[in-house]
């Protein structure tokens, strides 16, 4: 430490050594740069109480690129990896799904293949001690038992964990290793014909995730294909190109950047040998749909390759160049605006150092009438472009605007399931009905199928669930009408976690958007071309 005080004196020193007609004639930039040391040393240094240098100097950082756009931001080591993890496609640790039941950890599923279910940790397994230390009944945080799982490769943990029907708490000894962090969230056939595939993110992972997906889909005989988007918040450029590559003829532009003074940084194109150039495409979009999903809808929309479904997506595109710093830290810095190909900026409007306006946008759209009424969203002729094959008009203005508009559903859900759902009611339900039937679900459903068909929620899960929300919250429906319609949404809902809990997010996905309407809304467009096609057949 003394050391790297002793060149900040130096550099000081240098610059006080500086004659002031020699400085006057310096770049303003430098010389602002230098006006940052001095005050960061002679604060360090003078200051009438001892200082968190560290502490000052990451204010100074986040302070300035909080006069910045929106999306230039500054991470601490400790923020970077965590932020890092998800795109990266692994994490080190024991490899289990969880939930929280009770304040007790809830092995859902442990990761095939991974360490815990090495050691024969099962599904419905209760987690209560981590190398000694009580996590269960003792109200810790979810990050803070994360941060007890997790660790190096290699490293060993040792777990104290109770089984339904087995007296003991039984002991094991897990080795960490790396664990895939998927972020393909569904892949399965909607109906004849027609397949489906979603994603949360863009991570290094997801253009081999998703490609396996369509490859399988298509050994079941998908010839059209919806890519579910919604709430998708991005991710790495490169896996929004390969991806949109399986989708677009060789050479096609994918999206293109440019920097400061309008220079151009770069363009990605086709690469050709796509898996899906030929059949049709749905894509569903909201808003919250960001980046490189509109890098995806964007390219997709303007080579007419496919429809875009659902309402405006969020408008991110700014590029962020990643800055390591020494100490594992990391500035996200802008460097350049996405455009898609046929040149409409994907980035939405914002005023430098606004943050708080920005991060209002969606509200202020809902506010306008924007996400329930397409008589509300208006454009001026300047951000009218044309599609590249078909010369349709599509809008710039920030985000990608669908080609076909389907309102937010706000009577979709009740007052009163929204309060379910908010306060863990519906999770918690779901969790206490696996934990009592999950080996005679087990046995009865053997394949997903005969569970879809044939399993009913209980009503006795819902009466339970009902009444308990009633004693602990005072949770109650206005009048029979909300109460029978949150009943039959609740079923549908806890239908799909208990097919998660048997399967996967898969199944989940495969209950639940039975009744999603820009789902619905995709179908109907795939099935009205198909009825024109065989009528010109005819």
């Amino acid at each position: 430490m003394r050391k790297h005080h002793s060149s900040l004196f130096t550099l000081l020193l240098l610059l006080l050594a500086t004659p002031l007609a020699a400085q006057e004639k310096l770049d303003p930039r430098e010389l602002a740069m230098r006006k940052l040391l001095q005050s960061t040393f002679m604060i360090n240094q003078m200051y009438v109480d001892t200082v968190n240098i560290d502490r000052q100097v990451e204010d100074a950082i986040t302070g300035m690129l909080s006069k910045l756009d929106p999306h230039s931001a500054y991470t601490n080591a400790k923020d970077t990896k965590k932020l890092n993890e998800p795109l990266k496609g692994n994490f080190e640790g024991i490899g289990v799904q969880f939930n929280m039941l009770d304040d007790t950890l809830v092995v859902i599923q442990p990761v095939s293949k991974g360490p815990s279910e090495k050691v024969g940790i099962l599904a419905g397994d209760r987690i209560i001690t981590v190398n000694d230390t009580a996590i269960a009944g003792v109200k810790m945080s979810r990050e803070d038992i994360m941060s007890r799982l997790r660790g190096p490769k290699d490293t060993k943990v040792k777990l104290g964990v109770v089984r339904r029907g087995i007296k003991d708490v039984l002991t094991f000894t897990v080795k960490r290793d790396k664990i895939p962090v998927n972020s393909l969230d569904a892949a399965f056939m909607v109906e004849p014909g027609i397949g489906l595939v979603r994603f949360s993110n863009f991570a290094a992972t997801t253009h081999d995730e998703v490609a396996d997906a369509i490859r399988k889909l298509q050994r079941q005989g998908m010839k059209d294909l919806i890519i579910d988007l919604q709430g998708n918040g991005g991710g790495y450029l490169q896996a929004a190109a390969e991806l949109a590559s399986e989708f677009l003829p060789k050479g096609e532009m994918i999206v293109y950047t440019r920097g400061r003074g309008g220079v151009n940084m770069g363009e990605f194109r086709s690469t050709g040998g796509g898996l899906f150039t030929e059949g049709r495409i749905v894509v569903l979009v909201d808003e919250y749909s960001a980046s490189a999903s509109e890098i995806l809808a964007g390219a997709i929309q303007d080579h007419d390759r496919g429809t875009i479904v659902g309402r405006r997506t969020f408008g991110k595109g700014l590029v962020q160049r990643p800055i390591d710093l020494e100490d594992g830290s990391m500035i996200r810095l802008t460097i350049a605006r996405y455009y898609t190909p046929s040149g409409r900026c994907i980035q939405k409007p914002y005023e430098k150092g606004d943050a708080k306006s920005y991060a209002r946008d969606v509200i202020d759209r809902y506010n306008r009438g924007e996400l329930t009424n397409a008589d509300s969203i208006h454009f001026p002729d300047s951000l009218r472009y044309k599609t590249l094959v078909k010369g349709r008009t599509v809008y710039g203005g920030g985000g990608i605007m669908p080609d076909i508009f389907v309102p937010l559903d706000t009577m979709r859900y009740t007052k009163l399931h929204r309060e379910l759902s908010a306060r863990s009611y519906i999770n918690n339900a779901s969790l206490h009905f696996m934990d009592k039937h999950r080996k005679e679900l087990g046995k009865q459903y053997q394949t997903f199928e005969s569970f879809r068909d044939g399993f009913t929620v209980p009503a006795e899960v819902l009466d339970t669930m009902f009444a308990e929300a009633l004693r602990k919250d005072s949770l109650k429906a206005k009048d029979e009408a909300e109460l029978e319609k949150t009943r039959t949404d609740v079923s549908l809902t806890l239908k799909g976690l208990i097919a998660r809990d048997l399967w996967d997010m898969s199944e989940y996905f495969q209950i639940v958007y039975a009744e999603d309407p820009i789902v619905r809304q995709a179908l109907g467009v795939l099935r009205e071309r198909e009825g024109k096609i065989r009528k010109l057949e005819n």
